[in-house]
């Protein structure tokens, strides 16, 4: 009866105001009103009829036919508050850009696994009660204007959490995500401080982006030991050694544009991608590296601006066509002969002046 009836107010609607709004997003409204209630004093569902056009409902704001907006209890329509809970059909409006709760006895989603909310135009903080949400799994707020710091996170069910390309700042602790996370993405923000005793706890990361921040500190080595098949930490200021503690498996390996320096271990030589250029790392390239790019193992190697002084490969050598190695700007002169990306410039070996302990500087 309850899907008749609603099939029944989905005609009458598309008969009266000639389908104004996508019926998607007329159920999905549907579903909040049935969960919602004012409290005593308030009338702010008063204008919810659904055989008038939704848009015209307090709090609702459309463009064509999609609602982007939901203030749900606006005084300025004349509620003190609601009372209910928040029906996961809000998840249904699509083109949704703004939602607003005024304080009341609203439950929130306490209990909703999935949160995407990306690409859209949302400025503010992240609010603190989302890290409560002890059944998340997946918090997508990605390609908005966030700012303020990141909140703690404390659902052991959170998996994935991807927050790139915002405005957010402040440090991380060694308790803000929970062990359980496999998926993480801050690049592109403004965040700064050490990551070091947080990413010892992560060790079921499969994929971590902390490229274009403020990142500080040095990396450990068990974060190489991790099931990572994409690990991204360039353009930060890490400082220190990379020392792994066992072979690399990681598929692409990006520490580029920091402040790592000491000699590069032979254990990254099974890296199929590793850019491990704009920083400091000096003395010789180990043998296991050519081995690695004549096999064609290695597809990209990208050692450059760096203070290298050698590597053991056949002037004649002949580099697999699959394989791309850049060594120019160095403490040596180039023994092959390779196209380095744009970036690496034209110069092929460092001032000597630069060389020697130049690379403390």
């Amino acid at each position: 009866m309850k899907k008749l009836y609603s099939l029944i107010t989905i005609l009458l609607y598309l008969c009266t105001v000639n389908a104004m709004l996508d019926p998607m997003d007329f159920l999905a409204l549907q579903a909040i009103r049935k969960s919602l209630n004012d409290l005593p004093g308030s009338n702010f569902f008063t204008s919810w009829d659904f055989t008038s056009d939704p848009c015209n409902f307090a709090g609702v704001y459309c463009v064509s036919d999609r609602v982007i907006a939901l203030n749900l209890g606006d005084p300025v329509a004349g509620s003190t508050g609601l009372t209910g809970h928040l029906d996961p059909s809000i998840g249904k409006l699509s083109s949704l850009i703004e939602l607003s709760i005024v304080p009341g006895r609203i439950i929130e989603l306490k209990n909703l696994r999935t949160i995407d909310l990306s690409y859209n135009q949302l400025t503010g903080s992240i609010p603190r009660t989302i890290g409560t949400f002890r059944s998340l799994n997946n918090l997508i707020l990605c390609h908005n204007h966030l700012s303020g710091g990141i909140p703690p996170f404390f659902s052991e069910s959170l998996t994935r959490l991807d927050l790139k390309h915002n405005e957010l700042t402040g440090s991380l602790y060694r308790w803000s995500f929970p062990s359980s996370l496999q998926y993480l993405s801050l690049s592109m923000n403004r965040l700064t401080g050490p990551v070091d005793r947080l990413l010892t706890r992560l060790n079921r990361l499969n994929y971590l982006d902390l490229s274009q921040n403020y990142f500080t500190g040095g990396i450990p080595g068990n974060l190489f030991t991790f099931p990572i098949s994409n690990l991204q930490l360039e353009r930060n200021m890490f400082t220190g050694n990379l020392l792994p503690s066992n072979q690399v498996m990681i598929e692409t390996v990006d520490v580029s544009h920091n402040k790592f320096y000491g000699q590069i271990s032979p254990l990254f030589s099974s890296v199929q991608k590793l850019y491990m250029n704009h920083n400091k790392f000096f003395g010789q390239v180990p043998g296991s590296f050519v081995a690695s790019l004549m096999s064609a193992h290695i597809q990209i190697l990208y050692l450059q601006h760096n203070y290298l002084t050698g590597i053991q490969i056949n002037p004649t050598a002949e580099i697999p066509l699959s394989s791309s190695v850049c060594l120019q700007y160095n403490c040596m002169v180039p023994p092959i002969h390779t196209t380095c990306p744009i970036s690496a410039g034209t110069v092929r070996t460092r001032p000597a002046a630069q060389c020697g302990n130049g690379w403390k500087g």
